[in-house]
Formats: structure tokens, C-alpha cells, sequence
């Protein structure tokens, strides 16, 4: 039995880096301590998420995957695997939303975010893949907040191995019509929806870190939680910050769910052409 200590961040974080470098090294020591092997932060903790989705306005600052600021999050790492969320740019002055996941050693990989809500693809460039990666506790994958509401994104990962997939976001609830409970707001109950379901149809582990707080014209539903295979939730922040921090044997866990019920064994691909496009009357 290998039991694997596992941890999902809400938190909020802005556009100072060196104030979200110290959020994150606290994070990071208090994991530490309680013996965490796994830690996902939320999507852009390293300089903040948009202040709106109406435009391209104050930007986040643009890093490089391979610059000094990954650099300064895989030391602060050290024998951890951490995800973190940050604004990227590419060679080409192209800027992507990623996440990158680090140990001491180093990156292990980098993810672009697929699926962009509203206006976000004004202030970036959309990714065009999703691939597991070997990790020193087990095969991962990575998502970005909008991509957990397309069933397809975490199903190409858990096909391709992953047993972990850790999605980080800056889920906000709603602007339109926002209930005075936080527990209570619609966007609250989609992303934990999502989060279980995405968890349980494809019978993998499923860490979801997120921002808390307010950020602009945006308010976070904070919502860090840890779903095990069967979509039951280990552990949650619910709707304030706060570390959720949950144990499981996720080989063992997998292998339970799937030993009756293997939903990707039973899977007829054959009939489903017709979902791999949008209809005309979707678009």
C-alpha cells in the first residue's frame, strides 16, 4: 500500500510577484510539514488572473517556463511535485495560460490551457493538447479551470495514463446573478459538479485548487477540494480559503473502481463520431 498525501490551495494571489512568492513559500512550508507529497495551486498564482473577462486590461507579468521565476518555484519545491499556474511567454512573444509542474529538480511539464471562456482569448493564445507525464507520485495530468466543463479534456488525459489530474483555476462566481451565499452561487455548484464528475466518469483521482477572494471586477469561489474515484470528495475548502489535504493508495483506489464498473474499458468509440464536432446549430 503506497498512500499518497495529496493537497489543493484556494488562495488569493495579484500581480506583485514577490508578495505570491511569499503566499506560496508559506503554502509550500506548511505542506511541507504536514508531510504532503502532492500540492496544486491555483491557476495564475505566479502575478494574478485577468481583472475582467471583457478585454485585454492589465495584464498579468509574462514568464518564461524557462526563466528565473519557474526556477525560483522549483527550489522552493524541493522533494515535492507542486503545480502552479502563471501567465507564459513563448519564444515568439506569444502569451499562453499555464500551468507548469515542478520538483527541486526541475520542470516535469507545462500545460497551455485549451478551452478559453468569453473574452479571455483576447489576452491569450490557446494550447492544442492534452498529454499524461510521468511524476515522481504517479502519472498526472493538468487542466486549467474552463477546461474541466469539456468531458472530452479530462478523458484524453485518463487515456493516456493519468491517474491524478490536477485542475487549477480562477473560477469566479457568478457577475449576472449572484446569490449573498457563496455556497449557494450557481458558478459554486458548477465547478464542484464538474469537479466530481469529471473525477467519477473517467475513475481517477481529481485535485482541484482555485483562487479565493476578489481580484478586479472578479470574485473566486475558492472551492479546493480532492475527489476520489468514485466522485466522493476526500477533502474541501469549501467557500473560503484554505488547504484541503486528503491520504489515498491512488493505484489501489483506481484499481477498486475500475475492477466492475471499467468505464474506459467499456468504451465504444466507434459510435461516437458525431461527438468530436460542434453541429451547426451548437456553434
Amino acid at each position: 500500500m503506497a498512500t499518497l498525501r495529496m493537497a489543493a490551495v484556494a488562495a488569493p494571489f495579484g500581480r506583485d510577484l514577490e508578495e505570491d512568492f511569499a503566499r506560496i513559500s508559506t503554502l509550500m512550508s506548511e505542506a511541507r510539514a504536514a508531510g504532503v507529497r502532492l500540492l496544486a495551486l491555483p491557476e495564475a498564482c505566479l502575478g494574478g488572473y485577468l481583472t475582467s473577462l471583457d478585454g485585454p486590461e492589465d495584464l498579468p507579468p509574462a514568464l518564461r517556463c524557462d526563466g528565473p521565476e519557474i526556477r525560483r518555484l522549483a527550489a522552493l519545491a524541493r522533494e515535492m511535485v507542486v503545480v502552479a499556474g502563471y501567465c507564459e511567454l513563448d519564444g515568439s512573444g506569444v502569451r499562453y495560460n499555464s500551468a507548469v509542474c515542478v520538483t527541486g529538480d526541475g520542470v516535469l511539464a507545462n500545460y497551455r490551457k485549451v478551452h478559453q471562456p468569453l473574452r479571455e482569448d483576447a489576452s491569450y493564445r490557446a494550447g492544442d493538447r492534452f498529454a499524461a507525464f510521468d511524476s515522481p507520485v504517479g502519472r498526472l495530468g493538468l487542466q486549467i479551470c474552463y477546461d474541466k466543463a469539456f468531458p472530452e479534456a479530462a478523458r484524453a488525459l485518463a487515456l493516456d495514463g493519468a491517474e491524478i489530474v490536477v485542475s487549477v483555476s480562477a473560477w469566479p462566481l457568478s457577475a449576472t446573478d449572484p446569490h449573498p451565499d457563496p455556497a449557494q452561487d450557481r458558478w459554486t455548484r458548477r465547478f464542484d459538479l464538474f469537479d466530481r464528475a469529471r473525477a467519477l466518469e473517467n475513475q481517477i483521482v481529481w485535485l482541484a485548487a482555485n483562487q479565493s477572494g476578489t481580484f478586479g471586477s472578479l470574485r473566486f469561489a475558492a472551492g479546493a477540494k480532492i475527489v476520489d474515484p468514485g466522485g466522493e470528495v476526500l477533502a474541501t475548502t469549501g467557500v473560503t480559503a484554505g488547504t484541503a489535504v486528503a491520504d489515498l493508495d491512488v493505484a489501489a483506489a483506481v484499481e477498486s473502481a475500475r475492477r466492475a464498473m471499467g468505464y474506459l474499458r467499456d468504451l465504444r468509440p466507434e459510435t461516437y463520431g458525431a461527438a468530436a464536432a460542434p453541429s451547426p446549430a451548437a456553434a
